[in-house]
C-alpha cells in the first residue's frame, strides 16, 4: 500500500511540476483580444510578449496570418523588448488567425499564441460561365463550368451554383454540369447562386456525324507511356466534323490472375496512362455513335538494385543538408563533403569522399547557432557558405568559409545585417548568395570578396502574409518556393545566347524572356500559384526525351502521422500557361528536398527514404501508381541519433554515385546496382 502512495504522491508532484513551468513561461496578450473587419479593412492590434511577472519579455516575436494569404500585417516583427502594434488587412473572408511566434535559441523553447480576426463573406456579386459553348449538337453532351465572384472581386469557391434550362425538353443538366442536349432549337442556359444569375442562349442543332473514327499511335505500351488517340467524329461524306464533343472512356483487365480491373486516366482530349499492366479496350463516343481500340500494356521495368558504397554515421546530433564539390589546387584529385546539423550545437562537419567506402569527417566548423539549416559550395569550389538559426544574440545570418583546404577551414566573414529571424535556404551562384531571409523575402549579397560581403539586391512578393521557403539558381534565372504563392521564376542575370547554350536557349523558353534582370534588379518572369499552400522546394527540368520544360515543385507539411507531401510536374513549356501536369507522391511519407539528373528524379522522402524515379517520356498523373519508381532506399542505421529511423533530408548525385544526408543517422554514398537505362525513351 505504502509502494502505490508512494507513485501517486510522485505522479501529483509532476504534475505540479509541470504546471508550475508552464506557468513560468512567457505569453502573449493581446489588446483587443479579437477583431471583427470586412474584407480590405484595416485594423490594429498590440501584441506584447510578457514573462510570467507580466513584464515584458525583450524577445522579438513573427506575426503572421492563417491561413496563408489571407491576412496582412505589419510589422512582421516585432522590436527587441517584444511589444509590437500591428496593422491588419484581411484579403479574405472567414474565421482567420494573426499568429505569433517567439524567436528563440532553441526551437522546443517558443512561445505561440493567436488571435481570431472575424471576416465576414461579402455579398455575391457576379457568375461568370468559362468559355460557355453556344452551339451544341443533338445527342452529345458538354460540361458547363463557372466562376463566381463577391462584392470584393474575390474568386468565391464555396458558392453553390444550381444550372438549368429554360426548356428541359430540349436541353437538361444532369447533377455534374453536363448539358445533355435533346433534340432541336434554342434554349437559355441559367446559372444561379443566392440572388445573382447569369444567362445566355444556345443553339441544339442537328447532328452530323454518322461514324466515328478512332486511331492510337501504338498497341502495346508500357505503365506510365502516354498514349496519344485520335477520334474523328466523321459526317456521311466521310469529312470531320472538328466541333463535335468527344467522351472517351475505357474498361480493362489487370495482368493479376484474379481478374481485378486494371488501373488508368484518360483525359477529355484522349490522352491516355496506364497504372497497372492488363488489356485496355477504349472507347470514344459522341452521339450515339462509337468506336473502340484495344491495346495492351506490359510491366514498366525499370527497378533496380541499390549498393551501399560508403556511409558516415554522426550519432550525437541530427543532420541537415549536404553538398559535394571536387578539391581545388593541391587537393585537385580529391573530393570532399560539407553536411550541416539541425537543433544542436551550431557545427558544420567537412568530409573526405574521395573513396566513399572510407568517407570521414576531415574538420568541423562551429559557429554561434542551434541549427545549421544549409550549406552550398561556389562554382569554382573554392567558398561555402553555411546558414545560421537560433543564435544567441539573435544574429542569425549565414558565414561564409574559405575551403581551397577543405581540411583547415577559415571563416571568412558573417553577414547578418537584417535577418534576426534567421536564414533558413541559401545558393551561390556567380559570385552572389541567395539568402532566404526571416522566411519572407530573399536578399542578394555579393561575395566576389569573400572577406567583405555586402548587399545588393532583394526579392520580396507583394501578396498577403507572403513567403519563402527556398531559392534555386540555373542560368540565371531563380527559382524560388513561396508557400501558397508557389513557384516564381525571376530574372537575375540570364545567361546570353551563344553557340554552347544554344540547346538550353531552345528548350528553356523562360530564357528568352531574360535581359532586363540582374542581381541588383531581380525581375519577374513567370509564376504558379499552389492551391494548397505547400510549396517548399523547386527544381527546373528540361525532359531529355521529349524536350518539354517542367519546374518540379515539392510540397511539405506536417499530418497526425509525420511529414507529408509529394512532388508536382508543372509543364512550363508555355511560361504565361503553365500546367500541372502529373504529380509523385509517396502515400506513407512526407518529402523533403530533390534532384533531377537526366531524366531522373532523386526524391528525398523523410521517413520514407531515398526514392529514384523515371521521369523520361511525357509525363502525366500518378508517377508513383505507374511502376516509375526505379530504386528506394531505407537509411538504418542502429549507430545513429535516432537508431533505425531512416529520415532523408536531401540529395545529390556525383560522379556516378548518389550521395544524401539523412537526419538521424549522417552521409551516405550509394549506387544503382545495375548501369542499364530501362525505361527511357
Amino acid at each position: 500500500m505504502k509502494k502505490y502512495f508512494l507513485i501517486i504522491c510522485l505522479l501529483l508532484f509532476g504534475f505540479v511540476f509541470t504546471q508550475e513551468k508552464a506557468e513560468e513561461k512567457a505569453k502573449f496578450i493581446f489588446e483587443p483580444d479579437s477583431l471583427f473587419l470586412q474584407v480590405g479593412e484595416t485594423g490594429s492590434v498590440t501584441i506584447k510578449l510578457v514573462n510570467s511577472n507580466g513584464e515584458l519579455a525583450n524577445n522579438p516575436f513573427y506575426v503572421y496570418g492563417r491561413p496563408r494569404r489571407s491576412l496582412e500585417s505589419s510589422p512582421r516583427i516585432s522590436d527587441s523588448t517584444g511589444v509590437a502594434t500591428v496593422s491588419i488587412k484581411p484579403y479574405k473572408p472567414g474565421k482567420l488567425t494573426l499568429s505569433v511566434r517567439s524567436i528563440s535559441q532553441k526551437r522546443e523553447d517558443r512561445v505561440y499564441g493567436g488571435m481570431t480576426v472575424q471576416v465576414p463573406f461579402p455579398p455575391l456579386n457576379r457568375i461568370v460561365f468559362d468559355n460557355p459553348q453556344k452551339k451544341l449538337y443533338v445527342g452529345t453532351s458538354l460540361q458547363y463550368k463557372t466562376t463566381v465572384f463577391d462584392d470584393a472581386n474575390l474568386l468565391r469557391g464555396d458558392a453553390k451554383v444550381k444550372l438549368s434550362t429554360s426548356n428541359s425538353n430540349i436541353a437538361e443538366f444532369d447533377d455534374y454540369g453536363n448539358l445533355n442536349a435533346k433534340k432541336t432549337g434554342k434554349v437559355n442556359v441559367v446559372a444561379n447562386a443566392d440572388n445573382i444569375s447569369e444567362s445566355f442562349e444556345i443553339k441544339i442543332v442537328k447532328n452530323p456525324v454518322r461514324k466515328i473514327s478512332l486511331e492510337a499511335e501504338k498497341n502495346i505500351i508500357r505503365t506510365g507511356d502516354v498514349l496519344h488517340l485520335s477520334a474523328k467524329p466523321l459526317d456521311r461524306s466521310g469529312r470531320h466534323i472538328k466541333d463535335v464533343p468527344i467522351v472517351y472512356s475505357y474498361n480493362g483487365k489487370a495482368e493479376y490472375g484474379i481478374g481485378l480491373p486494371a488501373a488508368a486516366l484518360i483525359n477529355t482530349s484522349g490522352k491516355f496512362v496506364a497504372e497497372t499492366p492488363g488489356v485496355f479496350t477504349i472507347t470514344a463516343q459522341s452521339g450515339g455513335f462509337s468506336a473502340r481500340k484495344t491495346i495492351k500494356v506490359i510491366p514498366r521495368n525499370v527497378k533496380k538494385r541499390v549498393r551501399v558504397v560508403g556511409h558516415g554515421t554522426v550519432s550525437n546530433v541530427n543532420t541537415s543538408d549536404l553538398w559535394v564539390w571536387p578539391g581545388v589546387e593541391k587537393h585537385k584529385g580529391k573530393d570532399f563533403a560539407v553536411t550541416g546539423t539541425w537543433g544542436a550545437n551550431g557545427e558544420a562537419y567537412f568530409w573526405d569522399v574521395t573513396d566513399p567506402s572510407k568517407m570521414a569527417i576531415i574538420d568541423t566548423i562551429t559557429v554561434d547557432a542551434r541549427t545549421v539549416n544549409d550549406v552550398k559550395v561556389s562554382e569554382d569550389g573554392r567558398v561555402a557558405v553555411i546558414t545560421r538559426e537560433g543564435a544567441s544574440n539573435r544574429k542569425n545570418g549565414f558565414v561564409v568559409l574559405d575551403i581551397t583546404d577543405p581540411f583547415n577551414v577559415k571563416i571568412t566573414a558573417e553577414f547578418n545585417d537584417d535577418m534576426t529571424g534567421g536564414v533558413h535556404n541559401v545558393f551561390i551562384y556567380d559570385n552572389h548568395v541567395y539568402a532566404v531571409n526571416n522566411g519572407r523575402k530573399y536578399d542578394i549579397i555579393n561575395i566576389e570578396d569573400p572577406y567583405n560581403p555586402f548587399r545588393v539586391g532583394r526579392y520580396e512578393l507583394d501578396t498577403p502574409g507572403h513567403g519563402v521557403h527556398d531559392v534555386w539558381i540555373e542560368d540565371g534565372i531563380a527559382y524560388s518556393s513561396n508557400w501558397a504563392d508557389g513557384v516564381h521564376a525571376v530574372d537575375v542575370g540570364g545567361i546570353k545566347f551563344n553557340e554552347k547554350n544554344r540547346s538550353k536557349m531552345k528548350y528553356n523558353p523562360l530564357l528568352a524572356m531574360t535581359g532586363q534582370g540582374s542581381p541588383g534588379n531581380p525581375v519577374k518572369l513567370a509564376g504558379m500559384s499552389d492551391p494548397n499552400g505547400h510549396n517548399h522546394a523547386a527544381f527546373p527540368f528540361i525532359s531529355q526525351s521529349t524536350d518539354k520544360f517542367y519546374i518540379i515543385a515539392g510540397d511539405e507539411w506536417g499530418n497526425q502521422f509525420g511529414m507529408a507531401g509529394g512532388f508536382h510536374f508543372l509543364d512550363f513549356t508555355d511560361p504565361k500557361n503553365p500546367k500541372e501536369s502529373a504529380v509523385y507522391q509517396v502515400p506513407e511519407a512526407g518529402s523533403h528536398n530533390h534532384w533531377v539528373h537526366g531524366d531522373t528524379l532523386l526524391a528525398s522522402y523523410y521517413q520514407g527514404g531515398l526514392r529514384v524515379v523515371d521521369i523520361s517520356g511525357e509525363l502525366m498523373g500518378d508517377i508513383y501508381a505507374q511502376g516509375r519508381e526505379i530504386a528506394f532506399f531505407l537509411s538504418s542505421d542502429p549507430d545513429g541519433f535516432m537508431a533505425n529511423r531512416p529520415n532523408v533530408w536531401g540529395t545529390m548525385p556525383y560522379k556516378g554515385l548518389i550521395y544524401f544526408s539523412d537526419m538521424n543517422n549522417g552521409l551516405w554514398a550509394i549506387k544503382l546496382e545495375d548501369e542499364t537505362r530501362y525505361g527511357t525513351n
